[in-house]
């Protein structure tokens, strides 16, 4: 993953352009998911944001293999330009749970490293994998595969996608209590809206895919390597994916990335 300066420019260059052509069939992260702009750095983190934004993720997959070996098989460059991140504040969370604290805790570390150790610039990425990330998957698929029946009774459907009332409040008073940086305020949008990555596992796409496979759940009658690349075409947006989290995250330690569960 390392890069001379040239080359992580020329990637940065050509991904500001094949994002402004990509086409709307290529699912590539629209503006829309994400309501408000909280992101307070304007400089290193605002850059990389705007880049990973205009970076096409893969999401036209017909067949997914089980043991990824080829960059084009994941979203590479939007990946690389992570690695990349200049910035020494940055860190990753290994976000396995649905029902644990995962984004309380990471809406809790952006506020104490922006507000009040003042790094503007601190990048967050999640981790996701095991029961985290049915998070991850679009309505179509929680509708179409009955994810709830998996999630558990807490989950009739993917709340953490909802954009909740507080994202309405004022940016700038940061002691509300009901307001963007407050407990009211954990949901997937909104932490994306300050700058947060989503990670997305193959490893645990190709699992689901199983599991489901094997019991049954697949309407379409789907062979797995066709019902792996459905889940995977349908990952909500801005979401990188990756040949694996497990094995990502010694990639990501090693490029500065602080470690976190």
């Amino acid at each position: 993953m390392e890069m001379s300066r040239r080359d992580l420019l020329g990637l940065m260059t050509s991904a500001a352009i094949a994002g402004a052509t990509a086409s709307a069939s290529a699912l590539a992260s629209p503006s829309s998911a994400i309501p408000t702009d909280l992101i307070t750095d304007k400089g290193l983190l605002k850059k990389l944001i705007t880049t990973l934004k205009a970076t096409p993720r893969r999401r036209q997959f017909t067949s997914v293999d089980m043991i990824l070996n080829h960059p084009s098989q994941w979203d590479h460059e939007a990946l690389t330009l992570i690695m990349n991140y200049a910035a020494p504040y940055k860190q990753v969370w290994d976000a396995t749970d649905l029902h644990g604290p995962w984004l309380n805790l990471m809406r809790n570390t952006l506020n104490t490293q922006v507000f009040a150790f003042g790094h503007a610039d601190f990048l967050v990425l999640a981790g996701t994998h095991g029961t985290a990330h049915l998070a991850l998957y679009d309505n179509y698929i929680w509708d179409k595969y009955h994810l709830s029946q998996i999630a558990g009774p807490d989950f009739k459907n993917n709340t953490l996608m909802n954009i909740p009332v507080a994202l309405s409040a004022d940016p700038h008073d940061l002691q509300n209590t009901a307001g963007v940086f407050s407990p009211q305020d954990n949901s997937i949008p909104t932490l994306q809206a300050r700058g947060v990555v989503f990670l997305a596992c193959h490893n645990a796409i190709f699992e689901l895919s199983s599991k489901m496979h094997a019991q049954g759940n697949n309407p379409d009658q789907l062979s797995l390597p066709h019902l792996a690349a459905e889940l995977t075409n349908h990952l909500i947006p801005d979401v990188v994916l990756t040949p694996g989290i497990v094995g990502t995250l010694p990639e990501l330690q090693l490029a500065g990335f602080m470690y976190a569960k």
